[in-house]
C-alpha cells in the first residue's frame, strides 16, 4: 500500500486546517497550526500528554472553534457555515471513539443501528438488512446483533462501534486510539480490518494514536503535533528520523523498522492469508 500523490486541493483536499490558533482561559494549546489532508488517504496524528491531540480532534468534528484561522471539512469552514450545512457535512464522516462509547441498554444491533433510526435516513425494512451488512464488514457474526456491551470483548467492542461508525456509509473517517486497551492480537487483528475496509470502502482515515504498530501498518503520513503546532508531517520513513525530543522519544527502539523497505514488508506480512487455507484472520472466528 502506497501513499497516494496529493493532486488539485480544489478536488482531491478532505480537510484542511489553516493557521488555527486555539486558547482556552488565556492557555494556549494551537499556534499557527496547518494540516492538510487528502482524498483516500489515512494520516496519523502523534503527539505528548497535553499536546493538543484532543482539542484538534475536536475542532475537526466541528465541537470547538478556533480563536483564529478556519477549518474546513469538504471544502466548508465549521466555524462558518449554517447550522443546516454543519449537520449535512456530518453525515459524511463517522467517527469511532476511544472506549468504543456504546449505550450499554442497547443491544449491538440497536447501538448500529442508532444513526439510521435517528436520522431517518433509510425506509425502516433497510434498517435490519443495513446492520447486517455492517457486522459482517467488520468480521463480527448475526447472532452477534442479540448481544449487549457487557458481554463483548474488548476487540468486539471496538468493531461494533466501528460498524456504527460506517452504518452511514461515510467518506471520511476519524479514528481515536483505535488500539488503545486491546491486547496485541486484538490490536493486530483490528489494524488489519482497517487496512481491508481503507481499501475496499475507498475511505479517508484521520486518527490519534499513540501506538508504533498502528502507524507500521496502515498510516500513509504521520503529522507529528509538538510546540502547539504541526512540525512534520510526511512519510513514516522520513517523520521517524526527525530530530525533535519528542520523536526521538516516541520511536526509541523502533528507528531501525522504519526504513520504507522494512515498512513495506511488515505490511506484506498482514496481508498474508495463506494459513487457514487462505481465510483472512480477521474473518476467522478466534479473531476476536
Amino acid at each position: 500500500m502506497t501513499a497516494p500523490t496529493p493532486a488539485s486541493p480544489t478536488t482531491d483536499t478532505v480537510i484542511e486546517v489553516d493557521n488555527v490558533t486555539t486558547a482556552f482561559d488565556g492557555h494556549v494549546i494551537h499556534r499557527h497550526l496547518n494540516l492538510t489532508v487528502y482524498r483516500d488517504e489515512v494520516v496519523a496524528l502523534i503527539g505528548g500528554s497535553g499536546s493538543g491531540k484532543t482539542t484538534l480532534l475536536r475542532l475537526l468534528l466541528g465541537l470547538e472553534v478556533p480563536q483564529a484561522g478556519s477549518v474546513k471539512i469538504f471544502g466548508h469552514p465549521l466555524g462558518a457555515c449554517s447550522a443546516c450545512d454543519l449537520e449535512h457535512v456530518r453525515y459524511r464522516w463517522g467517527v469511532l471513539f476511544q472506549s468504543g462509547a456504546l449505550f450499554s441498554a442497547l443491544t449491538v444491533f440497536d447501538n448500529i443501528a442508532l444513526p439510521l433510526r435517528e436520522l431517518k435516513s433509510v425506509p425502516p425494512d433497510m434498517v435490519k438488512p443495513l446492520v447486517l451488512l455492517k457486522l459482517a464488514q467488520v468480521g463480527l457474526k448475526p447472532e452477534d446483533a442479540l448481544k449487549r456491551p457487557a458481554e463483548l470483548s474488548g476487540g468486539m467492542v471496538k468493531r461494533v462501534s466501528l460498524a456504527r461508525a460506517l452504518i452511514l456509509d461515510p467518506q471520511l473517517l476519524f479514528l481515536d486510539e483505535p488500539t488503545a486497551g486491546l491486547d496485541p492480537d486484538s490490536a493486530k487483528q483490528f489494524v488489519k480490518l482497517l487496512r481491508k475496509l481503507r481499501q475496499e470502502l475507498a475511505l479517508t482515515v484521520v486518527m490519534v494514536t499513540h501506538d508504533v504498530d498502528t502507524l507500521f501498518a496502515v498510516v500513509d503520513r504521520v503529522a507529528v503535533l509538538a510546540d502547539q503546532r504541526i512540525i512534520a508531517c510526511g512519510p513514516l520513513p522520513e517523520v521517524a528520523r526527525l530530530q525533535h525530543p519528542f520523536v526521538r522519544n516516541f520511536f526509541l527502539g523502533h528507528l531501525e523498522r522504519c526504513a520504507e523497505e522494512d515498512v513495506k514488508r511488515f505490511r506484506l506480512s498482514l496481508d498474508d492469508t495463506s494459513d487457514e487455507g487462505g481465510v483472512p484472520a480477521l474473518l476467522r472466528e478466534d479473531a476476536l
